[in-house]
């Protein structure tokens, strides 16, 4: 219940923010009545009001002189349930409080939803009073438990109760008081200033210079069409605080960006407003990247196979003569795989190794050498939990957990201490496996009292709360489902077989059919005693939720203009709600005129009792089923998340001789575990293969069915499984940061954009019940008057009593019933996620969402790049070389062998495929090593640089890239140069140019002469193969009228010379582009290329400009991604979170793009087929409903659509909009997708 008490502790002058909990609040009808009435309670002192359906708590900001007593008050004498209050001035109802304990680990959330399910005032208050009681008790008999073994408890007073928090069940935890354990600043992070009374964080993000911005996370419940949608949206765009707004009607979550993190309490309140539940899911700040790692020093791992170890002593004599070294750590010898793991400080170090190796008489081959500074860097990630502690009883408890991480102070921070009422801790800490991980920070607080058990706790995700808001309203409707099935039953004897099937000479037909009283029969008695519990107990859904839709448009101090009140209102339980109210009223209304008349008989047809019945049944179940459907068509991201293992096999001691296995939760996992996995079984998290060879099926993540083979050094990902012999990994990615949660991040990111033609949908259904309302009243008044005027025959009227008025009325609630806008709703959005589910089935991930896929459904041109693109890109090599082509005579090996080793130099500097070329082409030619004194990249052009020598021949600078470079510092090239390089470039290979120019009087300053000019000396040819599938995606875009272009940075000779292997057409290449014009030649395309029409390739729309896509790595052309229409990022990898790309390509195959043009054109050709389908049928069904075809006669009788068959067919529309979607994931012919074969 609520407090008694106001907001009087609030500063003086300062709001006060309060939630009350109704157990009632189920549609946006709500929310107007909500608003009145708070207002009314306290005029003047409420500032605004913002009831949330989904949640069903009602946010409440007001002055402290306010009182919550009245509101609550207000709210109950208003038919409102209240459950629980919140208030921001530290008020807290006994029932949340309750409902959080019984609810605080996530199993319970479905029995917290089950518990306060709506089916009945009686049956609701019967079952939230005995599980107060209950929870009530329990609390009790253990706190007393507790209290006999504890003599400080019972010698403590306790706290009051202004020092305790309570927290929604659902809500994530409260980040407003962060308490630490006093640790050493680090330069990087928060100033965190500690007090004994409160603990200040100073925020950097001013310092930066920009505003900060954070993304919210909501789960709503209660909405059931686009109209919802609309009035959320359009209600958060008046807030200043929020922007881009993205309401998800099939997930039932919206995403919103606030300008304060404070807000979030405000965006939930103000959902919460419009009549709708809303519970906060995260709260993610867009402006803070990734903790940033310690700095770590350069280390190189070194795999090699050792030849000649026959025993123990073998590996102990190797182990030690490598320890003694200072440039070699974390020495491992396997003598079993004859191998061993090796770190350096210095790369350049390898040779030494092998060479000590030898020398005590062992054989050594480097197999791997793998640069893990960034790994290294990873470990010193902080990584923030919460600990749920289960044994806290009393006040002290959260003081002794507290006191047992005392031992790991430098080492954590405690962000959130534990309470009594939430015995969760948040702690940071950094992880340094295995010396230091959660597992011992879990050891330590159950060591310190062993009532206390420790575990990982893991809020709710997004997913989650949306199944239990949906479980919740789907639990609802199936209670009203059964209690109208059952009646149901004899309601069809009696109003079915009886009436109508039955022999009229049958003795029991004859004793229901006999008059009973004023006419009236004990059958139409006994169906009036069905009808009544139905419509009141099963049909209270729609009544409910169309009154309080109505009452507060029409509330006094409503703020809607008195002429949109008449063309702006309702939805789809305002249709359904007149439908059976008027069949019920009517019929009640023909038994009074009965017993007022008291004729000798009234006709059956004169009531609708049975009408009312199975109306109201057919409305439960077709509402039933579709939100059964559309919970199906969201579930991709589900999928992705249940490919993660819960448990691991961690190898303890892995490199010492006495490793021991354990099964450990995968949550518990540090970064530097090495774990075991089985044939068979998956990486609980990404990881490096130490140990073993075997094959993984990666189809999971990139839907390429091969086995894909793993050795030692190789990446392995959580998700995959391993099909062959067991392998042990070491982590690299914990809980949260894998491949696999930024795939599924990414995919919900999609599911959150909604696509244009969703628009379509919201206009109309913005308008439909008023529409339809205004239909139905129309039909009830023409036939009505025509009727009476007598312009149609008599023998039109079929029912014995009522006249022409009930006649009328029977075609009035069939258009109430049969109209349904809820089919327009959903045409888009549920084909659009099972569209993002079929995208990532098959490797590609829809970051730009509905938006994305109608863009793409559409594409006239794509674009792609060439280098890593179009070709292999991975492991270019030289073909050919020339080393100083135009000297006249023979230059000294010393020489050519400083050149090569200043290449190298400068080379291996840059991460680009053809850098890495020339790195190995250099490394096999020579071993010297020289270290550049400066470098600078020239931009779209190559590298310049400086090098400083013993000697005078030392002092050199040397410049590497195009023929563009050599232009530019007067680098004479002769005419055979130019034409051999004329002739590799018609090869298809990319030609490099070295020159150098002495700098023989080069001080440590400053040379005291002019230098020399630059001398080619070298010009070198790099093959970078095409893809083997290349040329047949090219011909399979061609044949789909798709144009095709190529853009390079390459000349155009070796451009054209890829082109023409590839089939694209020199008319369509553009050769020579620098990466920073890339964005320039796309704007090009777009602007002068048109949309193509008709199935005439040539035929083109001048007036509507073409749509293009561009294909290329994701990061180096991020710029030209993000200009085009459709951005498509191939082979991102695990970069996939940092693309700029509308879709990324997990696996580098183009094959996925042309899946995604197809899928896409499928998806929007269904999205289209669903809206015809919802058009067509309400444009055919009302007028039918309408009695349009009243007139034509069939079998003896008129043909109408009666109110029981109309029901059953708006059921059946919205449901087939979903099974149309749900469609698209079989591979029948012209019904699913199926992903063509391009060879």
């Amino acid at each position: 219940m609520a407090s008694s008490h106001t907001a009087g502790r609030s500063a003086a002058g300062q709001p006060v923010t309060t939630s009350f909990l109704l157990a009632n609040l189920h549609c946006p009808t709500c929310v107007s009545t909500i608003k009145a009435v708070i207002q009314d309670s306290c005029p003047g002192h409420v500032r605004w009001v913002s009831p949330n359906v989904v949640t069903s708590v009602v946010s409440v900001e007001h002055d402290p002189a306010a009182s919550i007593t009245a509101m609550h008050r207000a709210l109950e004498e208003s038919g409102f349930e209240v459950s629980g209050v919140t208030s921001s001035a530290g008020e807290s109802s006994e029932v949340i409080a309750s409902n959080t304990m019984a609810a605080r680990d996530h199993g319970n959330m479905a029995d917290h939803a089950d518990t306060s399910r709506p089916t009945g005032t009686l049956m609701r208050w019967m079952s939230s009073s005995w599980t107060g009681n209950k929870s009530k008790t329990t609390r009790s008999d253990i706190r007393q438990a507790h209290l006999q073994n504890c003599q400080q408890c019972r010698e403590s007073k306790p706290h009051s109760a202004e020092e305790k928090e309570v927290h929604d069940t659902f809500a994530p935890p409260s980040n407003r008081t962060r308490a630490t354990i006093p640790s050493k600043a680090t330069p990087s992070g928060p100033q965190v200033k500690m007090s004994t009374k409160s603990f200040v964080t100073v925020d950097s993000d001013e310092t930066l210079g920009f505003q900060p911005r954070w993304q919210a996370t909501v789960a709503i419940g209660g909405m059931t069409c686009a109209a919802c949608v609309n009035t959320i949206t359009d209600e958060l765009k008046k807030r200043d605080w929020a922007s881009n707004v993205a309401v998800n009607l099939v997930t039932n979550s919206a995403t919103v960006e606030l300008s304060d993190e404070a807000k979030k309490d405000d965006l939930v309140e103000t959902i919460e407003d419009l009549g709708y539940d809303a519970t906060l899911d995260s709260v993610v700040n867009l402006n803070q990247g990734a903790t940033k790692p310690r700095e770590a020093r350069p280390c190189w791992r070194v795999s090699l196979a050792i030849g000649g170890m026959t025993c123990a002593a073998c590996v102990n004599t190797l182990t030690d003569e490598l320890k003694k070294h200072d440039w070699v750590s974390n020495v491992a010898v396997n003598l079993v795989s004859n191998s061993a793991t090796a770190d350096l400080s210095d790369r350049n170090d390898v040779d030494r190794l092998v060479e000590t190796i030898e020398d005590i008489g062992y054989d050594a081959t480097v197999d791997t050498v793998i640069d893990i500074s960034q790994e290294a860097a990873e470990i010193g990630h902080d990584r923030t939990v919460e600990i749920m502690i289960d044994g806290i009883y009393c006040d002290h408890c959260p003081s002794r957990v507290v006191n047992s991480l005392a031992g790991f102070r430098r080492q954590l921070d405690i962000v959130q201490r534990p309470t009594l009422e939430r015995p969760i801790v948040k702690l940071t800490y950094t992880p340094e496996a295995p010396e230091f991980t959660v597992r011992h920070i879990l050891a330590a607080i159950e060591a310190s009292d062993t009532a206390l058990k420790a575990s990982i706790y893991h809020p709710p995700t997004l997913e989650e709360r949306s199944r239990v808001i949906q479980r919740h309203h789907q639990l609802q409707i199936l209670y009203r489902v059964i209690l109208t099935a059952v009646i149901c039953i004899p309601t069809f004897i009696i109003g079915i077989v009886y009436m109508s099937l039955v022999s009229t000479h049958d003795s029991s037909k004859m004793f229901l059919m006999k008059p009973w009283t004023s006419g009236i029969s004990r059958a139409q008695m006994a169906l009036f005693i069905l009808a009544t519990p139905v419509y009141f107990f099963g049909a209270d859904i729609f009544h409910r939720r169309a009154f309080k839709e109505i009452t507060n448009l029409w509330r006094p101090g409503s703020r809607t203009p008195i002429l949109q009140r008449f063309y702006r209102f309702g939805s789809m339980n305002t249709l359904m709600s007149l439908g059976t109210t008027i069949a019920y009223v009517s019929s009640v209304s023909q038994l009074i005129a009965a017993a007022a008349s008291q004729p000798e008989q009234v006709e059956d047809s004169n009531f609708y009792f049975d009408s009312v019945v199975f109306l109201t049944f057919f409305l439960l179940l077709g509402r039933l089923i579709e939100s059964y459907s559309k919970s199906r068509t969201g579930d991709a991201v589900e999928m992705l998340g249940k490919l993660r293992p819960t448990t691991a096999t961690l190898v303890e001691d892995y490199d010492t001789e006495k490793q021991t296995d354990s099964i450990v939760q995968a949550d518990l996992l540090e970064y530097g575990d090495v774990v075991r996995v089985p044939h068979g079984g998956s990486p609980p998290s990404d990881g490096t293969v130490v140990q073993g060879e075997s094959s993984y099926d990666e189809s999971s993540l990139t839907g390429e069915s091969r086995l894909v083979k793993k050795t030692p050094g190789d990446e392995v990902f959580a998700g995959t499984v391993n099909q062959g012999g067991p392998v042990l990994v070491r982590i690299t990615g914990v809980s949260g940061q894998s491949m696999l949660d930024q795939i599924v991040k990414v995919v919900r990111e999609g599911q959150t954009k909604r696509a244009p033609v969703e628009q379509i949908a919201d206009k109309l259904t913005t308008y439909f019940v008023p529409v339809v309302t205004l239909i139905a009243i129309l039909t009830w008044v023409i036939w009505m008057s025509l009727g009476f005027s007598g312009r149609i025959p008599g023998h039109f009227l079929d029912v014995s009593s009522g006249g022409w008025v009930a006649f009328a009325l029977q075609f009035a609630i069939a258009v109430f019933v049969v109209a349904c806008p809820c089919g327009l709703a959903l045409a888009a959005p549920t084909a659009i996620f099972v569209g993002g589910g079929l995208a990532a089935k098959h490797g590609i991930l829809a970051k730009g969402g509905g938006e994305a896929f109608e863009k793409a459904s559409h594409i006239d041109c794509v674009v792609f790049d060439k280098t890593g693109t179009l070709t292999q890109g991975g492991e270019p090599s030289i073909t050919d070389s020339e080393i100083y082509p135009d000297s006249s005579t023979e230059v000294p090996e010393d020489v050519k062998s400083r050149m090569l080793a200043g290449l190298r130099a400068i080379e291996e500097s840059s991460s680009h495929p053809i850098a890495k070329a020339i790195v190995s082409f250099c490394a096999a030619r020579t071993t010297q090593k020289i270290q550049a004194q400066e470098i600078h990249e020239v931009p779209g052009k190559g590298m310049k640089a400086l090098f400083r020598g013993p000697g005078e021949e030392g002092n050199f600078e040397l410049i590497i890239g195009n023929e563009a470079l050599m232009q530019d510092f007067s680098v004479d090239v002769s005419p055979r140069v130019i034409s051999t390089l004329q002739k590799w470039k018609t090869e298809a290979k990319s030609v490099a140019l070295a020159a150098t120019r002495s700098l023989s009087s080069l001080s440590s300053s400053s040379p005291s002469q002019q230098p020399t000019a630059f001398t080619l000396a070298a010009i070198l040819s790099i093959s970078d193969p095409i893809r083997p599938e290349a040329p047949a995606i090219i011909r399979a875009l061609q044949a789909r009228r798709t144009r095709v272009w190529l853009l390079s940075g390459d000349n155009p000779t070796t451009a054209s010379a890829v082109g023409r292997q590839l089939g694209i057409p020199d008319e369509c290449i553009i050769a020579g582009v620098l990466p920073t014009e890339k964005a320039a030649k796309i704007t090009y395309l777009q602007t002068t290329l048109k949309r193509r029409i008709g199935s005439n390739a040539e035929e083109e729309d001048t007036s509507r400009r073409a749509m293009v896509a561009m294909v290329g790595d994701g990061i180096n052309d991020s710029p030209a991604l993000a200009t085009a229409d459709v951005g498509i990022a191939i082979g991102s990898g695990s970069d996939v979170a940092i693309s700029s790309a509308d879709f990324v390509l997990v696996k580098s195959d183009l094959r996925s793009v042309v899946t995604l043009l197809d899928l896409s054109a499928t998806v929007f050709r269904r999205i289209k087929l669903n809206f015809g389908w919802a058009l067509v049928y309400n444009l055919t069904a009302v007028p039918v409903a309408a009695g349009a075809l009243y007139p034509i006669v069939s079998r003896g009788s008129h043909v109408r659509l009666d109110p029981v068959w109309a029901s059953l067919a708006m059921a059946l529309s919205s449901i087939s909009v979903v099974l149309s979607s749900l469609a698209l994931r079989s591979r029948l012919p012209l019904v699913g997708f199926r992903a063509r074969k391009v060879e």
